[in-house]
C-alpha cells in the first residue's frame, strides 16, 4: 500500500529529526485551532494573513508559547511513535488540561485586544481532540509497522544455502515465518554473488564467518534435496566451523509434491549426522517374500518391527499379521497402517500375544498360515536385561525358541530373527541371549535338515537371522537423548569418552533385513555392513556444533552445552563387533554379508535349554549366569549380579544375619 511505502522512510528517519517533525506538526495544531475556533465563535472564517492577522495572531502566539513548552516537559516527544494508548492519552490530558487554564487565563481574565473571550475555551477544547487524534493517527499508520520492525529485530536471522527453485520457494514460504528472519542466500556458484534475489542479497558461502558476527546469522537452512551424500558432509563441516545452527529439507523423493513450505523444514536427518550413504534397496529381494504373501510380524510395535510392518506394507503383502504383547503399542502401529491402506487390498491383523506363550503362537499360526514371520519382539535394552535377566533371557531366548517351532509346525516357509552385534563376544546379558537365540535357530535348521529329526514340518522352514548395530531413532537411542538434553541446555550425559558403536537408520536397517531374509538358503547369519564405527564423543560434539552452540570444556571454560561422563552401565562394552570370526562371505547385496558361526546340534542344545528354564523359573540368577557361560562361546560377563530381585534379596538376608 502506498502509505505504507511512505512509512517505512518516516521511521527510517533519525530520532532528533522525526521530534522535530512533531514538533512543528503540534505547532501547526495550535494555529489551525485557533483558526477553528475563531470559526465557531463567528460563524465565518478569519484571514491569517495582511492586516487582519494582528488580532487572531495574538492567540496563535499565546497558544504556541504556552503549548509547546508544556508538550516539551511532559514528555510528548520522548517515545514518539511508541507513545500511545491508555497511559499516554492520559498524559496528553493532564498537560491539555493545565494548557486549558494558563490559556483561557490569559485571553479570558487577562483579556487580548480583538480576541473573543470564549476563544479561551473553545481552543483548548479543540487542541486537545487534534492533539489525541494526531497521536492515534500516528500509532494506527506508524505504530503497527514500528512494532513489526522491532519484532523482525528480534527475531533470529537466517540464511539459506541455495539459490535455486527449492531455495526460492523456501524463501517465499519463510516471508511471514514468525521463527526466524531471512537475511539472504549461501551459493556455491559465484556468478551470483553480489547479486540480489526477491530482495535478499547472495553470498558466498566462505562469507558465512563474517556475515555470523557482523549480521548476527544464527541459523542456516540448506535447500539442497539433490546434491551427493560426499558434498552434503563438506557442507556440514564448514556449518560446524562456523558455529550455526543448521537445518534442512527432505531430499527430492520426498519434495514430489513440488512445493517448498515451511513444514518441510526439520532437523537435520540422522544421516548427515553419520555421513554415510544409503543404498537403493533391490526391490526384487524386497517383494521376494512379501508381495502377494500372508506376512508375521512378532513385537510389531517396537521400533524395528513397526518399521518392518511399513516397508512391508509398501510392498503389497495379501495379509499383514501384528503380533505385539504391549496393546498400546500395537493399538498405535495398527492405526498408522490403517491410514496408510487408502486404495490397497491389504489385511491388516493386529493380535495381542507374547512369544513365550506357546499356545497362543501355535493357534495364531495354525489359523493365517504365514509364508513368512520376521522375528523383532525381544527385550534389547542392555541395562534393564542385566537388571532382570530371568525375564530377557525367557523373552530372548525361550521365545525365540517358541515361536520358532510355532513356525516349522505350520510350514512358514522363511523365519527371519532380528539379531545384534552385541551377541558377538557378549559381556551383557542382552547381547548373550540374542547369541543364543541364534544358536536356537542354527541347530533347529541343521535338525530339520537330518532325516533323523522329530521336528514337525521338516526341512520346510528356512531360518535365518541377520545381525547388525544401533539403529538410530529407536527407543534408547542416543540422538534423541541427545537433541532433547542440548534442547534443555543442560549437559549432554556420556558413559565413556572413548565409547563407539555402529549405527544405522530405522528404514534402512528394515530394508536390508527384508532383503537378507529373501537371500537365506537356512541356517544363515547375514551380518549387515554398518560402515565405520562412530565415536560417540565425536557424535555428541557434532550435534552440538551443528545446533549453533559450543561445546563446554577446559579449553573453552565459557561454552555452552558441557559433556558429563557418567561411567558405564552394567554390562555396556566400550565397543561392539558384528563378526566372532574374521570370514564374513560377501553376497549379491553390497551391504549385506554372511557369517559362518559354530552352533551346538539340536539334541545337545534341547537338554540345555530345558535346565535352563529350570533355573529361569526358580530365579536361580548365579545357576543362569553360569549355564549361559556354558552355552555362549565368548560370554564373559563384565560385573557382578545387579538383578534387582537377588540384590534384594540379598539385602534381606544381610539385615537378618545381623539381626536387624
Amino acid at each position: 500500500m502506498p502509505l505504507n511505502r511512505l512509512a517505512m522512510p518516516v521511521l527510517a528517519l533519525p530520532r532528533t529529526t522525526k521530534r522535530l517533525v512533531v514538533l512543528v506538526v503540534d505547532a501547526c495544531l495550535c494555529v489551525l485551532t485557533v483558526w477553528l475556533a475563531y470559526f465557531l465563535r463567528l460563524g465565518e472564517w478569519v484571514t491569517l494573513s495582511g492586516d487582519a492577522f494582528w488580532q487572531p495572531g495574538w492567540a496563535v502566539l499565546a497558544s504556541v508559547v504556552l503549548a509547546l513548552p508544556l508538550f516539551i516537559t511532559h514528555g510528548f516527544y520522548r517515545e514518539i511513535f511508541r507513545y500511545s494508548g491508555w497511559s499516554a492519552l492520559m498524559t496528553v490530558a493532564r498537560a491539555m488540561a493545565i494548557y486549558g487554564l494558563l490559556y483561557a487565563t490569559v485571553v479570558m481574565a487577562v483579556g487580548v485586544p480583538g480576541v473573543p473571550r470564549t476563544i479561551g475555551i473553545i481552543q483548548p477544547m479543540l487542541l486537545l481532540l487534534a492533539v489525541g487524534a494526531s497521536r492515534a493517527l500516528a500509532r494506527f499508520w506508524l505504530g503497527g509497522l514500528y512494532q513489526q520492525q522491532l519484532r523482525l529485530a528480534t527475531r533470529p536471522r537466517a540464511l539459506i544455502y541455495g539459490a535455486g527453485l527449492a531455495g526460492r520457494q523456501l524463501a517465499a514460504a519463510m516471508a511471514n515465518n514468525h521463527e526466524m528472519r531471512m537475511a539472504g542466500f549461501l551459493d556455491d556458484d559465484d556468478r551470483l554473488h553480489g547479486h540480489v534475489l526477491n530482495g535478499l542479497p547472495i553470498y558466498s558461502p566462505d562469507d558465512l564467518p563474517g556475515l555470523v558476527a557482523s549480521n548476527g546469522i544464527g541459523t542456516v537452512l540448506l535447500a539442497l534435496p539433490s546434491i551427493s551424500r560426499s558434498r552434503r558432509n563438506q557442507i556440514l563441516a564448514q556449518m560446524r566451523a562456523a558455529h550455526v545452527a543448521v537445518r534442512t529439507l527432505p531430499s527430492v523423493s520426498d519434495l514430489a509434491h513440488g512445493r517448498v513450505s515451511v513444514s518441510d523444514i526439520h532437523e537435520l536427518d540422522i544421516d548427515d549426522l553419520l555421513g554415510r550413504e544409503s543404498v537403493s534397496p533391490n526391490h526384487i529381494l524386497l517383494a521376494k517374500n512379501i508381495l502377494g504373501k500372508v506376512v508375521l510380524v512378532t513385537g510389531a510395535g517396537g521400533s524395528i518391527g513397526s518399521e518392518l510392518c511399513r516397508q512391508i506394507l509398501n510392498v503389497g503383502p495379501r495379509r499383514l499379521l501384528l503380533v505385539e504383547q504391549t496393546e498400546f503399542a500395537l493399538y498405535g502401529i495398527h492405526q498408522e497402517l490403517e491410514e496408510k491402506l487408502t486404495g490397497r487390498e491389504v489385511g491388516l491383523v493386529p493380535l495381542l500375544a507374547s512369544v513365550q506363550d506357546e499356545e497362543r503362537m501355535r493357534e495364531i499360526m495354525s489359523t493365517w498360515k504365514p509364508d513368512t514371520v520376521y522375528h523383532a519382539a525381544a527385550y534389547k535394552h542392555v541395562p534393564l536385561v542385566e537388571h532382570n535377566p530371568a525375564e530377557g533371557i525367557k523373552n530372548n531366548v525361550l521365545g525365540t525358541l517358541k515361536a520358532a517351532q510355532a513356525a516349522a509346525e505350520n510350514a512358514v516357509s522363511d523365519f527371519v530373527l532380528i539379531s545384534t552385534d552385541k551377541a558377538v563376544r557378549p559381556t551383557n546379558i542382552m547381547g548373550a541371549s540374542k547369541r543364543l537365540a541364534e544358536m536356537v535357530l542354527q541347530a533347529l535348521m541343521a535338525a530339520s535338515l537330518n532325516p533323523g529329526t522329530s521336528l514337525t514340518g521338516k526341512g520346510l522352514t528356512k531360518f535365518s537371522m541377520v545381525r547388525f548395530g544401533n539403529v538410530l531413532g529407536s527407543s534408547g537411542s542416543v540422538v534423541p537423548k541427545f537433541r532433547q538434553q542440548i534442547r534443555d541446555g543442560g549437559s549432554i550425559t556420556l558413559t565413556h569418552p572413548e565409547i563407539t558403536r555402529y549405527f544405522m537408520t530405522i528404514p534402512e536397517a528394515a530394508q536390508l533385513v527384508i532383503q537378507a531374509g529373501a537371500m537365506a538358503k537356512g541356517g544363515d547369519v547375514f551380518v549387515l555392513d554398518m560402515g565405520q564405527s562412530v565415536r560417540i564423543m565425536d557424535l555428541a560434539r557434532r550435534m552440538i556444533e551443528l545446533s549453533g552452540l559450543t561445546l563446554k570444556d577446559e579449553e573453552s571454560p565459557d561454552g555452552d552445552i558441557e559433556i558429563e561422563i557418567t561411567g558405564l552401565r552394567p554390562g555396556e562394552k566400550l565397543y561392539e563387533e558384528l563378526l566372532i570370526g574374521d570370514n564374513p562371505k560377501p553376497t549379491s547385496h553390497p551391504r549385506i554379508m554372511k557369517a559362518h558361526e559354530d552352533f551346538l546340534p539340536w539334541a545337545d542344545l534341547e537338554q540345555r535349554l530345558d535346565a535352563l528354564e529350570i533355573a529361569l523359573n526358580v530365579n536361580d540368577v548365579g545357576v543362569v549366569r553360569l549355564m549361559m557361560q556354558q552355552l555362549v562361546s565368548g560370554y564373559t560377563p563384565s560385573g557382578g549380579i545387579v538383578d534387582w530381585v537377588h540384590l534384594e534379596q540379598e539385602a534381606e538376608a544381610e539385615a537378618l544375619g545381623l539381626g536387624i
